[in-house]
């Protein structure tokens, strides 16, 4: 780790307390110099830093700024196997696992970007990723399991995200198949499951698992086209502090819980129970053509089963179809 680094940690799991820079330097066996332009290059980062005459350096309670050490301290067991990274600014950090993975970088990499230039979402929508205000993070997953059953990643995915949200806002939750988390009738989350898959045997050799939280609402709002079908899991009003952080790790550690018995589906209750479409209405859209359908149930697989108007019944699989409600 860097000096900055190093200090940023320090700061980070001991927030509102201060720390001399003598104390710092010592600490560290380093000059009072290098910790003085560390602490000024930090709060150039935008961390809420402040230096107080006889009393030292000390990061505000309120600073709500993704890092690893932040995250990590309310990491589980599980949790703390993975190895985190964030970024400023990242084009996807989906990508970044897709490249990191390409180049043999092992199981349990996790990237995350206070912001995306080009995020995206299924059926290759633009995901909106703005600076500071939601999470934008992807882990690197090399599991056993065959292609046909990558859809348990996505869907475990949604229940460990719905959980988290729940737990830090006490709101419910509701998941549209296959991949998105609702709350109050409106989209909080987008999950993108992206895989390369073997030729040889058809199991999967790595997946990027991306997931995209609307965490608090940009100073200048949604867009347009959003306004009515996007929220934040805080209302604009709010305080949240350290609640990204800590709404990352609850995520991470939910996962990772299901993730090691992923066959066993023990996630699929908790995924069933909040299902928006079950017994509704729905459009599925398959070959460009728009079929009105009702929804009746899941499979084990996560395949949605559909009754159309003329009776007939079909289990749709993810990669084929998008479902309006």
């Amino acid at each position: 780790m860097t000096v900055k680094e190093h200090i940023l940690a320090l700061l980070d799991s001991n927030k509102g307390e201060y720390f001399s820079g003598e104390e710092i330097a010592v600490q560290l066996s380093v000059t009072r110099s290098a910790v003085w332009k560390a602490i000024k290059s930090l709060q150039t980062d935008g961390y809420s830093i402040q230096a107080v005459t006889n009393k030292g350096y000390s990061m505000s309670p309120q600073t709500d700024i993704l890092s690893a050490s932040a995250i990590s301290k309310y990491l589980d067991t599980q949790g703390q196997k993975l190895r985190l990274e964030v970024f400023k600014t990242l084009s996807s950090t989906n990508e970044a696992v897709k490249s990191l993975a390409s180049n043999g970088e092992a199981e349990g990499k996790v990237i995350l970007s206070e912001e995306q230039t080009a995020g995206r979402g299924r059926m290759g929508r633009k995901f909106f990723s703005p600076p500071g205000t939601g999470i934008y993070m992807s882990i690197l997953l090399r599991p056993k399991l065959s292609a046909a059953d990558s859809a348990l990643l996505t869907t475990c995915a949604a229940v460990a995200v719905a959980l988290s949200i729940e737990s830090v806002s006490g709101k419910e939750t509701q998941i549209k198949w296959v991949n998105d988390v609702f709350m109050e009738g409106k989209k909080v989350c987008g999950i993108l499951t992206e895989a390369s898959v073997s030729l040889e045997n058809g199991w999967l050799d790595y997946a990027a698992l991306g997931i995209g939280i609307n965490v608090a609402l940009p100073s200048d709002g949604f867009p347009n086209d959003l306004t009515e079908i996007a929220t934040t899991v805080i209302s604009e009003n709010s305080s949240y502090g350290d609640l990204r952080n800590r709404l990352v790790a609850e995520v991470l550690n939910n996962f990772m819980g299901y993730y090691e018995q992923l066959t066993d589906r023990l996630f699929l209750s908790e995924y069933r129970k909040r299902l928006i479409s079950l017994g509704k209405p729905v459009t599925v859209i398959k070959n460009n053509e728009q079929l009105k359908a009702t929804a009746i149930d899941i499979d084990n697989d996560c395949h949605l089963k559909v009754r159309y108007e003329n009776g007939d019944e079909e289990y749709l699989s993810n990669g084929e179809v998008s479902v309006k409600i």
